[in-house]
């Protein structure tokens, strides 16, 4: 089983098969162990960009924060610069308390979420806000140490890549713009999805005086020990197809058993490597199984009803249209021909590719899967009843042993309970925490790892059935259904009596001490 998704923004999109690392000369050679959010790689780069090159580009200047390598120490450490996009066009200004919206950079380049968040763009002039996208460290160009080379060197060099340094960082340099704005006053609303949705809600729990509120789109904060059954992803996943076609749940839940029939043939690689048109010859079939099960996870995840180019090129509903083709192949087209036809929408809808490439980082070990062997520990499991997916038991020995013999490194499976919390969340947040939307789409395999019931007036849950993947964050379209119109509707009044609360207490409090005056 495949648990390569890292949230995109997802954050680095397609499969991850192996991974040269610049450690030791090792290599992760089952990525199986290692979920990951959905995130933006350099090799659909190309084909993402010419799909969507009429789109308006958005405006932002680029800039650079000095940041402190390690918040938590007083050594003299180097420091690094943080990237972060601003955008003041909208912005109110600092004597109007002009709120300050801020989003909470995925595991990635700092842009393709950026652009991906049309949500927060579009709103902006609504609230007269500055827009602020901080890239998170050991991603896109936020590299400590001088280069990526240099930070993702050893375990040494990556161990101060955290989720607690990240938030940190955020903090740091929010507080550091404010001041240098003489915006101390102005409110901050976090934002963020997948992976950058958790880092939102974190953050308002562990910096509420930092920022008033945070919007945590399909944010599987709950997607850790034992707080949610580790089936859960892969059953949703199977769900989303199994309610567009049954026979297609069927079709790609026997496929498995047909690659491994195929592969043991004489010259059976071989052979698959044509029927599924790959670049160089396949090693094992389990190279092609996972290039599989990442596309079907990766369409649920991206299920939206309406064409999107968030991963990849895919035209509206691509499950669907992943079926169709798989259920209307020629009546004598082999079980591996259906399946072929069918994945060629994910990873070829616009028909400009000859032949698929397996390994999709050109540029070395990504540091998700470093996260994922230090705090980021999700168990994952398939039911051999409920999944279409492979059977396949989370086994923690050998995902320790994994990142052991990969970075030396053994992983901390309750840290992130432990530092943020997650079991018992309901009475937790009711009794001290506030203003934080959890917003999910039940189509999405992360909403199962995420709060989908309101814990208290002010930690409200937003959940649609028909949503996919943080859709609410993407921009407005006009065939946007009136659900997700609702649903970002009801977001946009929430985050409006955050900041009306906000400002009549400043108000209250000017106005007190100038009696005392």
């Amino acid at each position: 089983m495949a648990n390569h998704f890292c949230l995109l923004l997802i954050f680095t999109f397609v499969s991850v098969i192996t991974l040269s690392s610049p450690l030791n000369g090792l290599s992760l050679s089952s990525s199986k162990l290692l979920p990951r959010f959905p995130r933006y790689t350099f090799q659909n780069r190309a084909r993402i960009q010419q799909f969507r090159r009429d789109r308006n580009e958005y405006r932002y200047e680029s800039k650079f924060f000095s940041q402190q390598l390690d918040h938590f120490s007083f050594a003299d450490l180097p420091k690094f610069p943080q990237r972060y996009l601003i955008n003041s066009d909208y912005w109110l200004g600092a004597s109007a308390l002009g709120p300050i919206f801020l989003y909470c950079g995925n595991e990635g380049d700092i842009e393709w979420f950026a652009t991906n968040s049309g949500f927060i763009w579009d709103i902006a002039p609504k609230f007269g806000a500055l827009l602020v996208f901080p890239e998170h460290r050991y991603y896109g160009e936020s590299m400590p140490y001088g280069s990526m080379e240099e930070a993702y060197k050893n375990a040494t060099t990556l161990s101060y890549l955290t989720t607690e340094q990240a938030l940190a960082d955020f903090a740091v340099f929010v507080t550091d713009l404010k001041r240098n704005l003489s915006a101390e006053a102005c409110p901050v609303v976090l934002f963020g999805g997948s992976y950058g949705g958790m880092l939102a809600a974190w953050m308002r729990l562990k910096y509420p005086h930092i920022a008033i509120g945070a919007l945590a789109s399909s944010a599987p904060i709950l997607q850790f020990e034992d707080i949610v059954p580790p089936e859960t992803f892969y059953d949703i996943a199977s769900n989303d197809f199994k309610r567009e076609s049954s026979s297609c749940f069927n079709t790609i839940k026997d496929s498995w058993d047909a690659i491994i029939a195929e592969g043991q043939k004489e010259n059976g690689l071989l052979q698959l490597t044509k029927t599924f048109h790959f670049c160089r010859v396949l090693n094992s079939t389990d190279d092609l199984s996972d290039w599989l099960d990442s596309a079907y996870s990766y369409l649920a995840m991206v299920d939206y009803p309406y064409p999107a180019d968030f991963m990849m090129p895919l035209p509206g509903n691509p499950i669907r249209e992943v079926c169709r083709k798989i259920d209307g192949a020629h009546s004598d087209a082999s079980i591996l021909d259906r399946i072929y036809a069918g994945i060629s929408v994910y990873y070829n809808y616009t028909g400009n590719v000859d032949c698929f490439k397996l390994d999709d980082d050109p540029h070395g070990l990504d540091g998700w899967n470093w996260q994922a062997c230090t705090e980021m520990v999700m168990p994952m499991s398939s039911n051999q009843e409920n999944s279409m997916f492979p059977a396949y038991d989370f086994n923690y020995s050998s995902y320790k042993e994994e990142c052991w013999n990969t970075f030396r490194v053994n992983p901390r499976p309750k840290w992130v309970t432990t530092e943020f919390g997650g079991h018992d969340i309901a009475t937790t947040l009711k009794l001290f925490g506030s203003n934080i939307i959890f917003s999910n789409g039940l189509l999405d395999p992360w909403s199962g790892g995420s709060v989908l019931k309101n814990l208290s007036n002010t930690i409200v849950a937003l959940v649609t059935k028909e949503g996919a993947h943080h859709l609410d964050l993407r921009p407005s379209t006009p065939e946007d259904p009136k659900w997700l119109v609702d649903q970002r509707e009801a977001e946009i009044q929430l985050i409006q009596g955050w900041i009306e609360t906000y400002r009549l207490e400043k108000e209250a409090k000017v106005s007190l001490l100038k009696r005392s005056w």
